[in-house]
């Protein structure tokens, strides 16, 4: 991959996309709280927080809030995570919020037989406000300069003018020679207002032809790029890595753009138990991170985030696709054992999850 060299940029990474406040009922759940604990979080700026928290990189998030108490309070998250908030939009308040607002995402992780819920209250917010020429993009990419650009399927579903500001970002971004990635996240809800999956389809196939390391699952590959491989469903339940192939074979043929595929792999026993593990296919070759059969979860929100930038740290550091693909796997499942969309891990105890090192007490 030709990654511009560190000395080059201001950033390692920029993200764009939204950040809402999440609210965490703890070890309860969200009818009944009567507390909650605050955090931020957000599909796009929690891969750069990652790159940022963990891996020690320098990052940026792209995003917009409004000028009140709230706003300010995400913004102070965003701080306290080490991330550039130089290029945040900011909206005046309206008084109310009758027109514009910040998202909030109140989420509870689940235990056992009862699976996480979240019930995301973000209409109108900020983020969703976002148009073309609202951010100077040749400022971010052509002065400053960074090396990967992030984003993704989530932004994009956020409203009609929002997938014109994604490809508005990585036509700047192509044009400064960054390197990009984007989660496909598909979510049908965030679809149903703008023309529900046959817009998602449009606007991710256009989107596609930009991006150099394209990441999501396989309902992610079917739903927001179309793809059709015949008989996969059956394929992936019999020969997992047989159908997988098929189906990036299929994404390769029709994007020869992508540079590398990754997604997770996830076999859900119970909110508390989860079969883990992460593929990458790159320069033909697809490449298998070290399975993690029956992986306990404390709160699986963010796991696929962490796995992103973990991924993208290995890219970017190596240029390899079996280390970047274990760094990915390791970081999202000890992201998976701490609460919130973010990251508490380091990069020794991810680089000692990768060597294969137990659980037992450091002292």
């Amino acid at each position: 991959m030709n990654i511009k060299p560190a000395e080059s940029c201001d950033y390692d990474i920029v993200s764009l996309g939204e950040i809402m406040l999440r609210l965490d009922p703890g070890d309860g759940r969200v009818r009944t709280a009567r507390n909650f604990r605050v955090w931020e979080g957000g599909g796009e700026y929690n891969v750069a927080r990652g790159m940022r928290k963990c891996f020690g990189l320098r990052a940026a998030v792209v995003t917009a809030f409004v000028d009140n108490e709230v706003g300010h309070l995400l913004e102070d998250f965003v701080m306290q995570g080490g991330v550039d908030t130089n290029h945040i939009k900011w909206y005046p308040h309206d008084g109310l919020g009758r027109t514009i607002r910040n998202g909030l995402n109140f989420t509870e992780r689940g235990f056992g037989v009862r699976g996480a819920v979240g019930c995301v209250d973000r209409g109108n917010t900020a983020a969703s406000k976002l148009e073309p020429g609202d951010i100077d993009w040749e400022h971010i990419f052509g002065e400053h300069g960074a090396r990967w650009f992030h984003t993704g399927g989530i932004f994009a579903a956020l409203s009609a003018t929002a997938p014109d500001v994604i490809i508005e970002a990585l036509t700047c971004a192509k044009k400064h020679g960054t390197m990009t990635s984007y989660d496909l996240n598909y979510r049908p809800s965030l679809w149903q207002e703008f023309g529900g999956k046959e817009r998602c389809q449009e606007v991710n196939r256009e989107v596609a032809t930009m991006v150099d390391v394209m990441i999501g699952n396989e309902e992610d590959f079917t739903a927001c790029l179309g793809l059709h491989v015949e008989g996969l469903d059956d394929q992936l339940k019999e020969l997992p890595m047989e159908g997988y192939k098929k189906m990036i074979e299929q994404a390769t043929r029709e994007f020869p753009n992508f540079q590398a595929i990754a997604t997770t792999l996830r076999g859900v026993k119970t909110a508390s138990v989860n079969d883990w593990g992460a593929i990458c296919w790159k320069d033909g070759e697809l490449h298998e991170a070290i399975h993690r059969p029956e992986l306990a979860i404390f709160d699986r929100v963010g796991g696929g985030d962490s796995f992103a930038s973990g991924l993208v740290y290995g890219l970017m550091t190596t240029d390899d696709a079996e280390i970047a693909v274990n760094y990915g796997a390791a970081h999202g499942a000890l992201a998976m054992t701490t609460p919130g969309d973010t990251t508490m891990a380091t990069k020794a105890e991810v680089e000692a999850l990768m060597k294969g090192k137990s659980a037992r007490v450091k002292r």
